[in-house]
């Protein structure tokens, strides 16, 4: 497989600001299993702001989807202005005429369900691909989570491990197909498969606190 072409020599820090509304109802689905759900994020990659994704990830029927469109660093910081939702004067980004449809939806949501950031998720991605079955395979190590939504821009925002020392994450993805030769190196019969969450695991982790 070949390394993905972004970072350095397929290696690049990723840093998400989630979103939940006030009955926490994104980590209550992904704790009960709920199949029909899905979560607000904004992504950057090496902290740089140049390049900010707006996210919508979803799950239906066993099945992950993903939307995803460039926003502003002007947008990014007035989504996470409105963190505290119980502030008098939280403020709520301005809808605009020129905002796409992703964007008019979670301003929907942030009115009707006082969807606000709650935890900064942060980890280094070495990631592999395969163009027959689109595959991706990525190894995420060093996970930490802050509930610190304020300081999302911020290079030195401080972190807090959610994985014992030494444990990362492997993930595999594919459209059609994964090749039989990828198949048998992975089967190695010591790995576990499981559903992970890393937004569940690290609001479960800060809420142990």
């Amino acid at each position: 497989m070949e390394k993905d072409s972004h970072g350095n020599n397929g290696t690049y820090l990723i840093r998400s600001l989630y979103f939940d509304d006030m009955n926490d109802s994104c980590m209550r689905e992904n704790e009960d299993g709920y199949d029909n759900r899905a979560k607000y994020r904004i992504r950057t990659y090496d902290n740089d702001l140049s390049l900010i994704h707006l996210e919508e990830k979803s799950k239906k029927k066993g099945y992950t989807h993903k939307e995803q469109i460039r926003i502003s660093e002007a947008d990014m910081r007035s989504y996470m202005d409105c963190g505290d939702i119980f502030r008098a004067t939280a403020s709520v980004p301005e809808l605009r005429d020129d905002m796409p449809g992703l964007q008019r939806k979670l301003y929907a949501d942030i009115e009707t369900r006082l969807m606000h950031p709650v935890v900064i998720v942060e980890y280094e991605r070495t990631a592999y691909i395969h163009k027959m079955g689109n595959v991706r395979i990525t190894f995420d190590r060093n996970i930490g989570a802050s509930d610190a939504v304020s300081s999302f821009d911020k290079a030195d925002a401080p972190m807090r491990p959610i994985l014992p020392a030494g444990t990362h994450i492997l993930e595999v993805k594919y459209d059609e197909l994964l090749p039989d030769h990828i198949k048998d190196i992975i089967d190695t019969g010591r790995l576990q498969r499981i559903s992970y969450s890393k937004y569940y695991s690290s609001r479960e982790n800060l809420m142990r606190l």
